[in-house]
C-alpha cells in the first residue's frame, strides 16, 4: 500500500508544498517572495503575510502536477522548527487545520534535519552513517546521521553561519539582497589568492564567522591596506568605492575561497575522526558553485563517496519536508494538534 505525504514549509520567506509517494517526490512547488528585496533582507511582518497569500494556490498546484486527490493523502508533513515565528504559524496552522478537516496524522518537521535527508531524494543515496555540512543563513552545522531518526550534531557555529557571513558581505560591498550569489557570480572569474582572510582557530569541529566578517569590514574600510582595525589608516569613502569597483571580482573570489576552506577544513577533521566516508552536503549555502566544486575536488583527493541535492532541493522547499515526513510515518512519529511552532529548537 503507497505512502502518499503532503508536506508545507514555511519557515522563513519561501512558501511551499510537496507530495511524496513511496519516497518519491512528485511535485515541489515554490512561491518566493520579493517583496524583501527593497530592505536588503527578509521583513518577519512582509513574509507571514505573503505566506497567508500564497499557501492556498501553492498547497492546490502541488496536489495537481502529482495528480494527487485529497482522500489519497495518508499524513501532512509542516515545518515545526526553526524559522521565523509567523512564517511558521501560518504553515503550520494550515497543516493542522488539513489534517483535522481530513482525519489524517499530522507530522512535525524540524527544518534542519530536513536539510540533511535532502540527501535521501534522489536514486542515488548515500549509505549509513553519513556525515553531513549543512550550511544555510542562519545554521553551520557538521551533522552524522546513523538512520533517518538518528541524527547528532558533532559541530556547529559558536557565533555567525556561513551564509550569513556571505550576505553581510555581499551587503559591505553595495552588492543589493539576497547577495550571497551574487558573490558566487562575481567570484567565478575573480582570483580567489589574490586577498588573504584569517582562517579563525577553534578548537574541535566547531566554527566561528565573526572575526572573518570583522577582518572583511575593515579590509574594506581601507581600501585595501594592511593597517587593519587602526581607524586614522581608515581611507576615505570615495577611495573604498574605487578600491571596490576596481577589485570586486577579486574581493569575492577570495572571501569565497576562505569561507569556504574553513568550511571543508572543518568537514576533513571531521570525517578524519570518524572514519566515515559517505559525505553529503545540504543547505542553502550549499547552491554555491565554489562550495559545489571544492566539496567534490576534496572527496576524490580523500576517496569519499560524495553526494549534493539538487539545487531545487537545497534551498527552502517542502520537498525535503515531505522525504522526513515519510520516513518519520514510517516510524509512526506523529504529533498532535496541540503542536506549536517554535522559532529555535536544538535536535
Amino acid at each position: 500500500m503507497s505512502i502518499c505525504i503532503l508536506a508545507i514549509e514555511s519557515s522563513c520567506d519561501e512558501t511551499s508544498a510537496s507530495v511524496c509517494v513511496d519516497g518519491k517526490i512528485l511535485s515541489n512547488n515554490i512561491a518566493n517572495q520579493t517583496v524583501h528585496e527593497r530592505y536588503g533582507g527578509v521583513i518577519p511582518e512582509l513574509a507571514s503575510r505573503a505566506h497567508m497569500q500564497n499557501i492556498v494556490p501553492v498547497v492546490d498546484t502541488a496536489l495537481q502536477i502529482a495528480n494527487c486527490p485529497l482522500p489519497a493523502i495518508d499524513a501532512i508533513a509542516f515545518t515545526q522548527a526553526p524559522g521565523l515565528i509567523g512564517s511558521l504559524l501560518v504553515g503550520t496552522q494550515f497543516a493542522k487545520s488539513m489534517a483535522l478537516a481530513l482525519d489524517k496524522p499530522l507530522i512535525a518537521v524540524h527544518h534542519m534535519q530536513a536539510h540533511v535527508l535532502a540527501n535521501l531524494i534522489p536514486d542515488h543515496k548515500p549509505n549509513f552513517p553519513f556525515l553531513c555540512l549543512t550550511v544555510s543563513g542562519g545554521h553551520t552545522q557538521i551533522v552524522r546521521c546513523d538512520s533517518p531518526s538518528q541524527l547528532q550534531v558533532i559541530g556547529e557555529t559558536i557565533d555567525d553561519a556561513a551564509g550569513e557571513a556571505f550576505d553581510k558581505t555581499a551587503k559591505m560591498l553595495g552588492l543589493p539582497y539576497p547577495g550571497g550569489p551574487l558573490i558566487d557570480k562575481y567570484a567565478a572569474t575573480g582570483n580567489p589568492n589574490r586577498f588573504q582572510f584569517p582562517e579563525p582557530r577553534i578548537a574541535g569541529l566547531n566554527f566561528s564567522f565573526s572575526g572573518l566578517k570583522t577582518s572583511i569590514l575593515y579590509f574594506l574600510k581601507n581600501a585595501g591596506a594592511s593597517n587593519l582595525f587602526k581607524e586614522e589608516f581608515l581611507a576615505d569613502e570615495a577611495t573604498r568605492q574605487k578600491f571596490i569597483d576596481e577589485n570586486l571580482n577579486d574581493i569575492c573570489a577570495s572571501v569565497q575561497h576562505r569561507i569556504v576552506s574553513i568550511l571543508l577544513n572543518k568537514l576533513k577533521k571531521a570525517a578524519a575522526e570518524t572514519g566515515i566516508t559517505d559525505i553529503c552536503l545540504a543547505g542553502g549555502v550549499s547552491a554555491n558553485s565554489g562550495l559545489r566544486s571544492s566539496f567534490e575536488r576534496l572527496g576524490k583527493q580523500e576517496g569519499w563517496n560524495t553526494f549534493i541535492p539538487a539545487f531545487e532541493y537545497c534551498t527552502d522547499n517542502a520537498a525535503m519536508i515531505a522525504i522526513t515526513g515519510y520516513y518519520k510515518f514510517l516510524e509512526r512519529d506523529f504529533t498532535t494538534l496541540g503542536v506549536s511552532p517554535t522559532a529555535r529548537a536544538i535536535w
